[in-house]
């Protein structure tokens, strides 16, 4: 008899969920949705249903919606000196972006003028006193891009006042929505947001598909990324994804009405692993503790325990969980979101994170906490005693 799995890392991807899948299965035989025949118009169909369907999830009108083959080229739409003239106001070359958050930010992307990170507290929240003086000194127009909420730590960031204040400064002001979107409520147009992107497969919908939104009379990109046949309205080439489209489409739908009531569950299973963490080490530090996270996040280290060695033993055991965000491609290091966030070196290799989804369920939480505590007596065992 296999080995019963239990999968807790649905921030680096979430299982794809049943009714999507069928929907793949069904819309594989569509045409192409340029063409003007019944298959064609069919694949058009479900390509403007999903377009729908994701602006309903952020509160957007449908041509709001560009499709992509992710967050990461949805980002790299986004954020391109001197390219977005008409939707940004002609940036220039000057990129804010929150400390260390996603990789595509990091180091300036494609900027020449590529701003230090915005600081952020302890608890892993950008500081809006920085973010005012840095708004002050710009001598060019300026594009601020921040994560929505940490894929490491699940923080959650004050996207309505750092709207605001982007706003007051004249800035444009993109949101990075991938981890967020689905799982808490980000209503694009009341927050004032300019440009969010979005990913299917963190919502249960497939891989390999994402959308850039733009705010309401935002054009879109002067020079669009990828050139060629003038689909979506010339913002993006290339004849579209349409089953992972669809997918994505139906994810956002069965997402939205089912926000609420995952978020309470998910948080409940969360808080009961943060209680498993507590009692059986005493001495870890729960990342992003007494502010607002994810309900479906539990990021923590334990002072003396390597997240390699953690991460090997609980998959040992049926556990998958990580060490951080996927974006470091199968690499455990050390985390630059907790440096970032001022925390002590001995943790930085520790992080373990575990994050929950749609098919979550209190018997997960309940084996990661059987082969967590066989971690944790490992380690004690290897702990010399206290002096007397």
């Amino acid at each position: 008899m296999s080995k019963i799995r239990t999968y807790l890392d649905h921030n680096a991807t979430t299982p794809v969920r049943p009714e999507v899948a069928a929907l793949l299965r069904e819309s594989e035989g569509v045409g192409n949705p340029s063409s003007v025949h019944g298959e064609g118009r069919r694949a058009r169909a479900l390509v403007e249903a999903a377009r729908a369907q994701v602006g309903a999830l952020v509160g957007v009108a449908p041509e709001a919606v560009v499709f992509t083959s992710g967050g990461s080229e949805a980002n790299a739409m986004a954020l391109r000196p001197g390219a977005p003239c008409d939707w940004a106001g002609c940036l220039g070359d000057r990129l804010l972006t929150g400390a260390r958050g996603h990789a595509w930010g990091m180091y300036g992307h494609l900027f020449a003028r590529f701003a230090l990170p915005i600081r952020v507290d302890s608890g892993g929240r950008i500081d809006l006193d920085d973010l005012r003086s840095r708004l002050a000194g710009g001598d060019v127009p300026t594009l601020v891009s921040i994560q929505a909420a940490n894929s490491e730590t699940g923080v959650i960031q004050p996207v309505g006042a750092i709207a605001a204040m982007v706003r007051e400064a004249g800035a444009v002001l993109h949101v990075d929505a991938v981890q967020a979107a689905g799982r808490v409520s980000l209503a694009f147009g009341e927050l004032g947001i300019d440009a969010m992107s979005l990913s299917g497969h963190k919502l249960g919908g497939p891989m390999g598909v994402g959308a850039l939104v733009l705010a309401p009379g935002r054009a879109g990109p002067e020079a669009p990324l990828v050139l060629g046949g003038g689909q979506q309205r010339g913002l993006r080439a290339g004849t579209e994804n349409v089953p992972g489209i669809a997918g994505f489409g139906l994810a956002c739908e069965l997402a939205a009405k089912g926000m609420v009531s995952q978020a309470v569950r998910l948080g409940a299973l969360r808080d009961a692993a943060e209680r498993a963490v507590r009692r059986l080490a005493p001495d870890a530090v729960i990342f992003g503790a007494g502010v607002c996270r994810l309900p479906n996040t539990l990021a923590f280290a334990v002072p003396g325990l390597k997240a390699e060695t953690a991460l090997m033993a609980l998959d040992l055991a049926g556990i998958a969980v990580s060490s951080g965000s996927a974006c470091s491609s199968g690499k455990v290091g050390k985390s630059h979101v907790l440096a970032a966030m001022g925390m002590a070196e001995g943790l930085l290799a520790g992080a373990l994170r575990i994050s929950l989804g749609w098919n979550s369920t209190r018997e997960d939480v309940e084996r990661f906490a059987g082969a967590f505590a066989s971690v944790m007596q490992r380690l004690y065992e290897r702990r010399p005693p206290r002096a007397a």
